[in-house]
């Protein structure tokens, strides 16, 4: 018998018992969203956080205060912080670090901030951050109308801004490129516009897009302490000299923190690059943990799809003895109903697939990811349904060939 003719039976048989067939299918298909859907989320949480992570560069490692964990006297743990990276350190630092690179300080003051210009006005949900003339270079975040903060504006505290393309459409009617030259205010102070820039996106529940720039003298002005914890961000110029470049730059700390020799460091260096390995490592053992439900949630639809096949074989019993009498072989009457359990799987993979697409791309947007299409898990996923399909099909589709045709067509 054709194949083309085992599958056209196939699908009539399923037609006929449309209602079993499609709740068989719903099972298979909510297992396969599942596993897809989430799968989807975590890849494209993955790939927007390495973006951002990226935007720092692969040449580029951050300087902040130590974290870490101690044993207290009495046994349980407690949290041993090193200080705050002051103001005074981090321009010492930035002057006296020789080593071929860019070094940027900065701190992120508020998120409370809001900005006015003329009637219109933002929600008081707006990041302030103080920077210096490397920032934007050393983050990788682009200027897309007028310019970044010259060394001058820094070095005395000016009334300029660089703000956020969200913001420069609020204000400014959607035409980010009228924001320059006009001044706002942010909180209770007046600043100049002198730059907007390119939409980058959230990172790490920072949105760069919803945040002003001014420069780090002016901003520590109005919010900065004794205990503010600035930034340090050194992008190195050659990338195969980080190793070199880290060295030095732990050497000078030390010196500017006042550390004896032997003394543990107080401060920790994170280069972009392993901020993405650890990133990746965690999203692998998620990406492992949901597998493994996925597949369990796949066992009972396949458990499932064996039971109803070995009832369909049963009702068939007398359709399958009149197929031998017409000449049907143990081989073609396995093949077809082999054929209409994975039938059934990948229907209910294809349903299943794209409401996980769907259903992970709408979650990720409100974790910060973007859209994307999983290749991969698509793959994953029909894999999964052909072998659910030949896996709970093969015993009812032998029982149904070894079937005696005289009795078969004596069953009623």
């Amino acid at each position: 018998m054709p194949f083309s003719e085992i599958l056209s039976m196939a699908f009539q048989s399923i037609r006929t018992n449309m209602l079993r067939a499609v709740l068989t299918l719903l099972i298979i298909a909510f297992g396969i969203m599942a596993l897809v859907g989430i799968l989807t989320a975590i890849d494209a949480i993955a790939y927007s956080l390495n973006d951002n992570f990226s935007g720092l560069g692969a040449n580029s490692f951050t300087i902040q205060r130590k974290w870490a964990e101690v044993k207290s006297n009495q046994g349980g743990r407690r949290k041993k912080v090193g200080e705050a990276i002051r103001y005074k350190d981090a321009m010492d630092f930035k002057n006296r670090y020789q080593f071929p690179a860019k070094v940027s300080v900065s701190f992120w003051a508020t998120n409370l901030a809001s900005v006015k210009y003329q009637d219109e006005k933002t929600n008081p949900n707006i990041g302030f951050v103080g920077v210096d003339e490397n920032y934007f270079s050393v983050k990788g975040l682009d200027i897309e109308h007028g310019r970044a903060f010259s060394k001058m504006e820094v070095d005395d505290g000016q009334a300029r801004v660089v703000i956020g393309q969200e913001i420069a459409k609020k204000l400014f009617n959607n035409k980010p490129e009228r924001a320059l030259d006009q001044v706002v205010i942010v909180g209770n102070n007046r600043y100049r516009v002198v730059g907007v820039l390119k939409s980058k996106g959230a990172s790490m529940g920072n949105s760069q897009d919803r945040a002003v720039y001014a420069p780090v003298a002016n901003v520590r002005s109005l919010y900065g302490t004794n205990e503010t914890d600035y930034e340090l961000v050194v992008a190195v110029n050659n990338a195969t000299d980080m190793d070199e470049a880290q060295s030095e730059a732990m050497g000078l700390m030390r010196q500017i923190r006042g550390l004896r020799p032997g003394e543990e460091d107080d401060f920790e260096i994170f280069a972009s690059d392993s901020l993405v390995s650890i990133l990746k490592e965690n999203t692998a053992t998620l990406r492992l943990a949901t597998i493994a439900i996925g597949l369990m949630t796949l066992l009972g639809a396949a458990i499932g799809l064996m039971n109803i096949m070995l009832v369909s074989v049963t009702e068939r019993t007398r359709e399958i003895g009149i197929y031998k009498a017409l000449g049907a072989t143990r081989r073609s009457i396995l093949t077809q109903f082999l054929t209409e359990a994975v039938v059934i799987c990948q229907i209910g993979g294809l349903v299943g697939i794209f409401l996980g697409i769907l259903v992970g791309n709408i979650v990720t947007p409100l974790l910060g990811g973007s859209f994307l299409i999983p290749w991969g898990w698509m793959l994953l996923g029909f894999t999964l349904c052909m072998i659910v399909g030949v896996v709970s099909g093969f015993y009812p589709a032998l029982k149904a060939a070894r079937l005696d045709p005289i009795e078969s067509l004596r069953y009623e």
